[in-house]
């Protein structure tokens, strides 16, 4: 344990040198924070004439019959941005992830850690927690004022349609279930290629399905449900169970000190 502790500390070191690092790990969360809650205010107000033919054919499924169209028109377009949270623990690992690796080889710090006696596994769990731990107490930090907001600005039928056990469940177990899952996918990805900036932009691919999502529902394509949460929630367990396995398996410590230029 003592070791996975120093690789964390040193991972911290390492990269909250780097700029764009502690850029996304700092601005993210307020941006994606904020949005929801600007376009809450910016509801709060509205008149129900002014509003009753935006609201999409599909909102009388996703609001609670007891909240007038106003409310409802609030918790439709506050609920677009609250996906965002789910797409914080994805993006913010990545930037952190891209340079554990493929940075270290740059900076010719990766050759004396992969010769001392610590093994694989510990390395990993190292890195894991390293790019994990930030991106989750961002995103349950984010969420937290979040849901002040919403008690604060919004009215109290309003604020429990928003606040709901099931996006609990999404921040407190699926958040980091995706966390985990973008720090191993980055690890993959920064163990076979030479340079940041491209395991950086090869491993954005891991945010695509919560993309989707997020524009599929603004769209109106569909609602996240509380079936679609727990359908996700397994995935993320299943594929993260996945990714573990594979970083663990092309994380070859000869190779990749012989292997790279």
């Amino acid at each position: 344990m003592d070791k996975i502790i120093t690789i964390i500390r040193k991972e911290w070191a390492e990269v909250f040198k780097n700029r764009m690092v502690v850029f996304t790990v700092l601005f993210l969360p307020l941006l994606f924070t904020a949005l929801p809650l600007i376009i809450l205010a910016l509801t709060t107000n509205a008149g129900i004439s002014d509003i009753s033919s935006e609201l999409p054919a599909q909102f009388s499924q996703f609001c609670p019959l007891t909240l007038t169209t106003g409310e409802c028109f609030q918790v439709y377009m506050a609920s677009q941005f609250t996906l965002l949270f789910l797409m914080m623990p994805l993006i913010i690992p990545v930037n952190i992830a891209a340079y554990s690796i493929v940075g270290e080889k740059t900076t010719h710090s990766l050759e004396p850690l992969l010769a001392t006696p610590i093994t694989t596994a510990e390395l990993l769990t190292g890195k894991n927690l390293a790019a994990a731990i930030p991106a989750v107490l961002a995103t349950w930090a984010g969420f937290a004022v979040y849901c002040l907001g919403v008690v604060l600005i919004a009215s109290p039928v309003v604020a429990k349609a928003l606040i709901t056990p099931i996006w609990m469940v999404a921040i407190l177990i699926l958040g980091p279930l995706m966390a985990v899952l973008s720090v191993n996918f980055s690890i993959m990805v920064s163990s076979r290629v030479n340079d940041p900036r491209t395991a950086e932009q090869v491993s954005t691919v891991v945010i695509l399905p919560v993309l989707i999502l997020f524009i599929g529902q603004i769209s109106g394509f569909f609602f996240i449900s509380q079936a679609l949460i727990w359908l996700f929630t397994l995935g993320a367990l299943v594929l993260d169970g996945v990714v573990i396995y594979l970083a663990v398996q092309l994380f070859q410590r000869e190779t990749i000190l012989t292997r790279w230029k």
